[in-house]
């Protein structure tokens, strides 16, 4: 039986992936030069089109593996940038991911072949096409999970301190909130456990480290773990 074909004009698919990671107390986007036309020399964020034979999710997690060695990586769609003329070389219709990754996990010699750097979400340079719009879109969808769950898992040492935690979540927020009642909130959800060694780099007295239990561990829980508005 022959297959049925649609007269209709063929777009591309594309995906963009905007990459977060924590390092010196910055929450910092993965970024690289563009090394073709259109926006040859520009940045932008990694991407790449979909396979014929890929799904949306297959081309992210590729081009995150690609860019980064990486595997099971925290990955979540965005949306959908459909505008006719986003991209002025073609029409080409993009889906946004963000992901989460342990900059110290991933293979430095890789990201450095793909002319990749960690820039500060602070010191963003210009980008091309709507990939800022991508970026805002991404923050905005991170400062929501953790808004929600203790999120850090994905993005800490295997050990950290409580302070590293904290100072995470101003990085991710940029905005004042009392450290008390984040610290009776997050302990109050039993997600991390203190170790019993400590930190002593910074003081003599040291701060105890902490890790994320594991996810059967965790009790299901509801409510907000930092507010979005009207935060004290």
């Amino acid at each position: 039986m022959p297959v049925m074909t649609y007269n209709h004009p063929k777009f591309l698919v594309a995906v963009d992936c905007v990459i977060f990671g924590y390092e010196d107390s910055e929450l910092k986007v993965l970024l690289r030069h563009r090394d073709f036309d259109p926006g040859k020399g520009g940045w932008s964020l990694p991407g790449g089109f979909v396979n014929e034979k890929e799904s949306v999710e297959d081309a992210a997690l590729r081009v995150l593996f690609e860019t980064t060695g990486l595997k099971d990586i925290f990955l979540e769609q965005i949306y959908t940038f459909s505008e006719p003329n986003r991209d002025p070389g073609e029409r080409v219709i993009s889906v946004s991911f963000f992901a989460l990754i342990k900059i110290q996990d991933h293979d430095t010699e890789l990201v450095g072949k793909n002319g990749a750097h960690w820039i500060p979400i602070s010191e963003l340079p210009e980008l091309i096409f709507d990939h800022k719009v991508m970026v805002d879109q991404a923050l905005l969808a991170l400062q929501t999970k953790a808004a929600n769950e203790v999120i850090g898992r994905e993005l800490l040492p295997d050990f950290f301190t409580f302070n590293q935690l904290v100072d995470l979540y101003y990085a991710i927020y940029k905005r004042p909130f009392d450290p008390s009642n984040f610290r009776k909130k997050v302990k109050s959800l039993n997600v991390i456990e203190r170790l019993n060694f400590k930190d002593k780099a910074n003081s003599r007295k040291g701060a105890f480290y902490y890790r994320f239990k594991e996810p059967e561990q965790i009790e299901p829980y509801s409510g907000m773990v930092f507010r979005l508005h009207n935060q004290r």
